[in-house]
């Protein structure tokens, strides 16, 4: 890291860091700000490298001018979690200076960065001279603390670069796409090689470095050249909301130039080609420090017709990627897709458990595809699980309804145990339903990680007292542990330990979702019966009086007590119940079917509870302001200008 005096920066990094200060303290006296930035000192940060580090003293603050930086938390058990993501534009560092206590987190630099310093003694003189200042940098310590109580804010990534990572890729063709999608949420611009030798003549013939050239030092002037390429892409990334990096296909300076500059990398690969790892990829990316390097992300890139993906778990077994997704470049639905998740406006959908109540959910799904609201990424617990991975296959209605029907329009759970050592439902029929179903849906016997949306299921697992959220492995094992109600169904055993139903810890895992990655939008569909019902009984009658009681017409039955199938279905997610109003808290769009005279083992209604969930989600729907429906949809004209040429000056 290098001090620096103002004198020594660029107009435009002078001009970017007073925007910033305008924004940070909004409303406030233009000499204020300049008193504020009389004492800054500029100062440079290279990627992987340590800013602040927890448990050290508080020397002093820091603005993000330009670059990124990530906020490491470490528990007392001395486990590591992501805090948060700081963008340009944020401060960091000033909790210390107030409290004179130690830092509470470690901040590390994502990528190269530029940063203003402001020391203690600085800080003190201007919080003694200035209310307003010191007013206006209580209130944003606040706002933080009231965002990081809420869990890592999704901060979406400014500078993206798009790294080949097989042979085939047509890159001027899937960036150009990626940023007429992009367009829809902000200012655009596309970056390549080309682009920059445009922008600096002269070096190498105008180019960063030989195409195909290892790392190392670019041609020409070496780490001059570099640091006026740095110039220019700070430039651009100062006048646009994403800019697209384009990588060479080969490990050459301008595709190290990328990895360096990107917030986040896409890399980029023909599902169809074999997973090896890519040069760039062993010479750019493999033995970074895990918690410093940009997120990188895999994009199996796939031919429109494709019926699902493949093999995708042999990709990520090679590579640790923070997240994959699965594309399709022909089809224009998938790149807005891919740009909604990018720009962090991805839509969630949340199943909760419920038995044969969730059938609705079929219902809720068909009432927003006929609204045309684009759904990004599913998850849900027990039987929201099992609908959840029929909106995750992405195929079309028809086709994931009569599967629907034919696998649980009878009785899935009717193989009752005449043992019920364990449970007293054998749960072979469950598991033959469940297994012709995915093979129907897929043609094979599909992962998690082979869905074309991103997918989670939520489990119990009994051996750890811990809910766990399934994303990865066999979809019919996930979907089994998911439902395995206890004492209804048998348990699944998962790497020596037992797992259960997900409605005992999280029925309704929006918290999960609202944590995924790029998912700005949450939707929600709850199961839960709100209606207090209560017994006029002063005692439980009997074995025998209920036994007999059981054997009258419903409508002449004494006793409105549930059956045992049914206790111990509902009292196994009472602790998830009492969590619905925290749950309902997150979601921006809710749905909760009235579904009070449907019993959680009904599964013959298949129609009439799916109608209900559709009449409800319609009405839901129709009752909505239009803005707040639109919302739910990218806008139909860009913002600003669309995504410039990769061949254009920069």
């Amino acid at each position: 890291m290098t001090g620096m005096d103002s004198t020594s920066r660029p107009d435009y990094l002078d001009a970017l860091l007073l925007g910033h200060l305008r924004a940070f303290f909004p409303g406030m006296p233009e000499d204020a700000i300049a008193r504020f930035r009389a004492h800054l000192q500029w100062m440079d940060i290279r990627a992987g490298e340590t800013l602040l580090q927890q448990g050290d003293p508080g020397d002093a603050l820091y603005l993000l001018v330009s670059g990124r930086l990530r906020a490491y938390l470490t528990d007392e058990d001395g486990v590591q979690r992501v805090l948060r993501e700081v963008p340009r534009g944020e401060i960091v560092g000033e909790i210390s200076l107030y409290t004179g206590e130690p830092r509470t987190a470690t901040v590390v630099a994502v990528r190269d960065s530029v940063l203003a310093r402001l020391d203690k003694a600085g800080f003190e003189q201007l919080m003694t001279e200035s209310g307003q200042l010191s007013i206006a940098l209580t209130r944003q310590i606040v706002r933080r603390l009231r965002t990081e109580a809420a869990g890592p804010p999704s901060t979406r990534p400014v500078t993206i670069g798009l790294v080949p990572i097989t042979d085939g890729i047509d890159l001027p063709g899937f960036a150009r796409s990626l940023g007429e999608q992009l367009a829809r949420h902000g200012r655009v611009r596309i970056v390549d090689a080309a682009a920059i030798a445009q922008a600096l003549p002269g070096a190498a013939g105008g180019q960063p470095a030989p195409s195909g050239a290892p790392g190392g030092q670019p041609a020409g002037d070496g780490a001059a050249l570099t640091q006026r390429i740095g110039r220019v892409l700070d430039e651009i990334e100062a006048a646009h909301d994403f800019v697209l990096l384009v990588a060479d296909d080969t490990a050459s300076e301008w595709t190290r130039l990328c990895t360096r500059h990107s917030d986040e990398m896409l890399l980029l690969a023909d599902a169809q080609a074999e997973p090896r790892i890519h040069p760039s990829e062993a010479r750019f990316l493999e033995g970074l420090p895990a918690r410093s390097e940009a997120a990188e992300i895999l994009v199996l890139l796939h031919p429109s017709d494709a019926r699902a993906p493949r093999h995708t778990a042999r990709w990520l077994a090679r590579r640790p990627v923070a997240d994959h997704v699965h594309i399709r470049p022909g089809l224009a639905r998938d790149m807005a897709r891919l740009a909604r998740v990018q720009s962090r406006t991805a839509v969630g959908l949340v199943l909760a458990g419920g038995g044969a109540r969730g059938l609705a959910h079929m219902g809720v799904y068909r009432a927003l595809l006929e609204r045309g609201i684009p759904i990004d990424y599913v998850g849900g617990t027990s039987i929201g699980a099992v609908m959840g991975l029929y909106v995750a296959s992405d195929q079309p209605y028809a086709v994931v309804d009569e599967n629907a029907r034919r696998s649980f329009g009878t009785n899935p759970t009717g193989d009752f145990n005449l043992l019920p050592v364990l449970s007293l439902i054998k749960g072979q029929r469950l598991r033959r339903v469940v297994e012709s179903s995915v093979r129907a849906l897929f043609g094979f016997d599909a992962h998690l990680e082979d869905l074309w949306l991103n997918y989670f299921c939520v489990a119990t697992n009994y051996s750890r007292a811990s809910e766990q959220v399934m994303r990865d492995g066999a979809i019919g094992r996930a979907l089994l542990a998911s439902v395995a109600i206890p004492g209804a169904l048998p348990p699944v055993l998962h790497d020596g330990d037992l797992l259960c139903d997900g409605g005992t810890f999280n029925n309704f895992p929006v918290d999960v979702m609202a944590r995924a990655r790029g998912v700005g939008k949450v939707i929600g569909v709850d199961l839960s019966n709100v209606r207090t019902r209560r017994i006029p009984l002063d005692e439980v009658p009997a074995p025998w009086s209920i036994f007999l009681d059981r054997l009258r017409g419903r409508s002449r039955r004494r006793y409105r007590l549930p059956s045992l199938a049914s206790y111990l279905m509902n009292v196994t997610i009472l602790y998830s119940v009492s969590r619905r109003a925290q749950a309902q808290a997150k979601t921006d769009l809710y749905f909760n079917p009235p579904l009070l005279r449907v019993g959680m083992l009904q599964w013959r209604r298949y129609d009439k509870i799916v109608a209900m969930g559709h009449a409800h989600a319609r009405e839901v729907l129709d009752a909505m302001p239009p803005d707040d429906l639109a919302a739910f949809h990218a806008p139909a004209e860009p913002p600003g200008t669309g995504p410039a040429p990769a061949s254009s000056s920069v």
